[in-house]
């Protein structure tokens, strides 16, 4: 090969290399820059034997913000068709002739959206339980609550018009025999609740959220679900409210 063709070919990749370098470090750099800004967003920080997740100090709660359990409750999101069929057997052929005949499901699934509100309020404020959950899960709770961010806190207190769909997931019936003279009776109703923080607001501005909000970003971080197991004594002579025995919060976000 000619010498000439030899030099002039080495000293132009010397030039591109020369080019390039930069262009490559620049490049590197951005990269590094993107992946740790991310960074913050895509982990959490576990302390000691629990688990804690540590957000953002300012502005509104952001999706990275991850909302604990508040119990050992599995997260339930849409209803079965098998219970739901079971659901109107217990409601329409036990509950009504022999336990209360003016127990109606959709008033209780309206008064329970109440009960959610006063409930989720009260968790957030670390404010007294008495009379709406049952004596064995109010430690749990506040045990919990204790150890979650300020930021955290925040997206516990349900409003009940930001609920836009909520169904009875299962009715159980519960029948204790401890004292052969008295039979104690109970009913336990599981709820669902779908709710979008703001949807108040955006309704008293004419807007109405997309019906495939759960799958836009914009929505996404405002969207969780609660799980609220509802108790009530039916037992032949006694008096009873219905009180909370098991509840939780989840958002679909941090399950992604």
């Amino acid at each position: 090969m000619n010498l000439n063709l030899i030099k002039r070919i080495a000293q132009n990749s010397k030039k591109c290399e020369k080019l390039l370098k930069p262009l490559s470090q620049d490049r590197l750099h951005s990269t590094q820059s993107g992946l740790l800004a991310r960074w913050p967003e895509q982990m959490g920080v576990f302390s000691g034997h629990s688990t804690r997740f540590y957000c953002q100090d300012s502005g509104p709660p952001a999706p990275s913000c991850k909302l604990p359990p508040l119990m050992d409750f599995p997260n339930i999101a849409w209803p079965s068709v098998f219970k739901s069929l079971k659901n109107l057997i217990f409601t329409t052929l036990i509950i009504k002739p022999y336990m209360d005949a003016e127990f109606s499901l959709p008033e209780f699934v309206q008064g329970s959206k109440k009960a959610v509100e006063v409930i989720s309020h009260r968790i957030s404020e670390c404010q007294d339980l008495d009379g709406l959950v049952t004596e064995e899960i109010a430690p749990a709770l506040k045990g919990t609550v204790s150890q979650m961010s300020v930021e955290q806190r925040e997206l516990l207190p349900i409003v009940v018009d930001d609920i836009y769909f909520t169904f009875p997931y299962q009715i159980g019936i519960i029948f204790n025999q401890e004292n052969p003279e008295v039979q104690k009776r109970f009913v336990e109703i599981t709820m669902v609740y779908h709710v979008l923080k703001g949807l108040a607001e955006m309704r008293l501005r004419g807007e109405e959220p997309p019906m495939n909000l759960g799958l836009l970003p914009q929505y996404q971080g405002k969207i969780s679900i609660c799980n609220y197991r509802f108790i009530k004594e039916f037992t032949k002579g006694v008096e009873s409210d219905w009180t909370v025995n098991l509840l939780n919060h989840f958002r679909p976000i941090d399950e992604e």
